[in-house]
């Protein structure tokens, strides 16, 4: 059988919602966030990817809207995978998202790699408008258990 087995999945759904400030600080407090939810209910999701992975929208969010209005943070853990979202003020979609560039990063920069490694390392991504903004996700699988590290 090819893929996770059913009973290796987790059998519910839980989900987080936290507002978190829109300051640098947000950015650890997220990770420790989505680490913690995916380490309490044992969940099969890559949890390195995942802070990673939220990391960069949180710091995304909080770089590139203007304003002090706190930025949330929705984490849903799945039988198939995790999904992470962050609700930010600013209604425009984040840049290449969800189309590549043709242009590679400039290696001597900091910045320009957080959307690429969204698209790379997660199953998919996307953006969505909201009320009061937009919601930048990303979803992660299940790791089956013989992948997951020791």
């Amino acid at each position: 059988m090819n893929g996770t087995a059913l009973q290796d999945r987790p059998s519910a759904s839980a989900s987080w919602r936290i507002a978190l400030p829109h300051s640098a600080a947000a950015v650890p407090v997220a990770r420790a966030l989505v680490r913690t939810a995916l380490a309490e209910l044992e969940h099969g999701a890559d949890s390195d990817t995942a802070e990673l992975l939220t990391a960069e929208l949180v710091a995304n969010a909080v770089e590139h809207t203007a304003g002090d209005a706190p930025i949330e943070l929705v984490v849903e853990l799945l039988p198939t995978g995790c999904q992470v979202e962050v609700h930010d003020p600013d209604p425009a979609p984040p840049g290449n998202l969800t189309r590549p560039v043709d242009i590679d990063p400039d290696p001597w920069q900091e910045h320009g790699r957080g959307l690429l490694l969204i698209r790379a390392l997660s199953s998919s991504c996307g953006h969505r408008a909201t009320e009061s903004g937009k919601a930048v996700w990303f979803r992660l699988p299940v790791v089956p258990p013989q992948w997951r590290p020791a």
